[in-house]
């Protein structure tokens, strides 16, 4: 009885605790839903060593501000028609890279879709590249 009492007097604090709770959650539930992810260190790493493909699915013209040397670019909209294009790197590692790692992890799931083997997404996308200072191009 007294535990009902506690959560009438104190509804207010009971739903702020569960929203922020759910807060808090959230970027997990994000990163799971989008594929696994690698940082700067880790997409160098499978670059260099794996020569993995880099993809780009940032719009035209936020790649012409620059971009991931010798990425490929296709735009998230057009990679479901496109994903014929990418046939050889189905066994290959790809990195799918956006401005902040948001609409990358959309594209890992088509990719997985279409039964590419090793897909990941860059954490932080082009913002973290540029940021760590890796070697970018217009």
């Amino acid at each position: 009885m007294e535990i009902w009492k506690f959560v009438q007097e104190n509804v207010f604090l009971i739903a702020i605790a569960f929203v922020s709770g759910g807060m808090l959650l959230w970027p997990a539930v994000r990163r799971s839903a989008g594929g696994p992810a690698v940082d700067t260190l880790g997409a160098t790493l499978l670059i260099n060593k794996d020569d993995a493909l880099v993809l780009d699915v940032r719009q035209p013209a936020e790649v012409a501000a620059g971009k991931i040397v010798n990425s490929r670019n296709i735009p998230l909209g057009d990679l479901d028609a496109r994903v014929k294009d990418l046939d050889k790197w189905k066994s290959k590692p790809v990195i799918v890279v956006c401005a902040t790692g948001n609409r990358s992890g959309s594209a890992v799931g088509v990719l997985k879709k279409h039964g590419f083997e090793k897909v990941f997404n860059l954490s932080g996308g082009y913002g973290a590249w540029q940021q760590a200072g890796l070697p970018v191009e217009k």
